[in-house]
């Protein structure tokens, strides 16, 4: 698909996941948004990512880190790459980074949910609670 039938297509769920009516409604929206987020149109970086994780998975942070560099190199509009890196930052830390890879993803997609939660858990662990309350 091209960025366009991409994006429409990521508008249109996050639509009908604003008007799912519970929790069981939206589940399926939301895995579905979380497939579409794995896709960034490069199978490249796709399989980049898919090994990143596995990486990651594997305790192996280092490649992990290594993988998801050269993703967001090849292509930085993929906003699962930025999250995935984002969260191994905080895993080792270095808060200052994981914050700066955050706020990319929420540059690229306001509405990408999992990196507002990241967010909210990252800033309540610098004890920064009402900033922590707006992201979420």
């Amino acid at each position: 698909s091209t960025p366009e039938q991409h994006a429409k297509l990521l508008d249109e769920l996050y639509a009908r996941l604003a008007a799912a009516p519970d929790e069981e409604a939206a589940n399926p929206i939301a895995q579905a948004i979380e497939q579409l987020w794995q896709h960034s149109g490069s199978p490249t970086a796709d399989l980049l990512l898919a090994r990143a994780s596995a990486a990651a998975e594997a305790q192996d942070r280092t490649l992990a880190m290594k993988l998801l560099n050269t993703v967001v190199e090849l292509r930085p509009d993929f906003t699962a790459a930025w999250n995935r890196r984002a969260y191994l930052y905080y895993l080792d830390n270095d808060y200052k980074r994981a914050l700066g890879d955050l706020r990319r993803v929420l540059a690229l997609d306001p509405r990408h949910y999992k990196a507002l939660e990241g967010l909210g858990n990252l800033l309540v662990h610098l004890g920064e609670k009402k900033a922590a309350l707006e992201a979420y």
